[in-house]
């Protein structure tokens, strides 16, 4: 039966906190990945709401401002409503695209709960 030496032992110790700590890296980063492919699509709603909005404007503002004068009101107000019935649309969607963007949203939350995780297993381990 052979003895390990301390020196060896440590060295085996060492190499497995370095191949854990590679692994979580590893694990950090693909994370991080994916959430920038999430804030990529969050980017090209934003992007897709603002010609959305253009669109919109561009066809439906005149015929409703037309048409609520139609009604009777003075052709100021109708533009008036219309826009700001518009306005509040892009306000949501420039919320909703930014809050998928919020720096809380991007971090690699897993990975670092697991890095807690590991290092409270290799404390415990070391004790």
């Amino acid at each position: 039966m052979s003895t390990r030496t301390p020196t060896s032992i440590l060295g085996d110790v060492m190499n497995n906190i370095s191949r854990l700590v590679r692994r979580e890296v590893d694990l950090a980063r693909a994370e991080v990945d994916q959430n920038l492919r999430q804030a990529a699509v969050a980017i090209g709603m934003i992007v897709g709401a603002i010609v959305v909005l253009l669109v919109a404007l561009n066809v439906l503002a005149g015929a409703l401002v037309a048409a609520i004068t139609e009604l009777g009101v003075p052709a100021g107000w109708s533009a008036l409503l219309v826009g700001g019935v518009f306005a509040v649309i892009a306000i949501l969607m420039l919320l909703k695209g930014k809050n998928d963007l919020s720096a809380a949203s991007l971090a690699p939350t897993r990975s670092a709960r697991n890095l807690r995780r590991d290092a409270l297993a290799v404390k415990e381990a070391a004790q």
